[in-house]
């Protein structure tokens, strides 16, 4: 008897563990995925003597090339400041290594104020971030006046 009353509970048992399954449901659908890493490209301008970050709504991330050509163009009508002079030519080559990004910069170091330069650098750096790099690559900026040897390169002051 004792052993009918057990296969009895432990069919009981089963049938209860196996009613209690997962139900099937209807495929749902929501939003889109997300695409690309950022919706824009982050500049640094001025406002006053202060370093300010800017998006540019580009619809993708773009290469740090990219985001120091579009600082190049300059702050538009965002009531913001530049301390780099209006170029035009934008283009920036750009070589990253171990720990060091390498700017080639259209521009000569009269064009550029202490400021600018820490525009330039905290630009590429945050671009350089947002793709997944470290945040303490340092940014190595070439001048089309000076000679080829800039230093170890600086880091964002921000």
């Amino acid at each position: 008897m004792r052993s009918v009353r057990s296969t009895c509970l432990a069919a009981l048992a089963l049938a209860l563990l196996t009613a209690c399954g997962t139900q099937t449901s209807e495929v749902e659908t929501g939003a889109d995925a997300p695409t690309g890493l950022a919706a824009g490209t982050s500049l640094y301008f001025l406002d006053g003597d202060r370093l300010t970050l800017q998006v540019r709504k580009t619809g993708r991330l773009g290469t740090i090339s990219d985001a120091v050509s579009l600082l190049l163009t300059g702050p538009g009508d965002s009531g913001l400041e530049t301390g780099v002079e209006e170029v035009s030519m934008t283009r920036t080559e750009v070589t990253v290594t171990s720990g060091v990004i390498t700017l080639r910069l259209p521009l000569a170091t009269s064009e550029v104020e202490p400021l600018g330069v820490d525009q330039i650098v905290c630009t590429a750096a945050a671009s350089h971030v947002q793709a997944g790099g470290s945040p303490d690559t340092r940014v190595r900026l070439l001048f089309t006046d000076v000679a080829d040897e800039a230093g170890p390169g600086r880091t964002c002051p921000l």
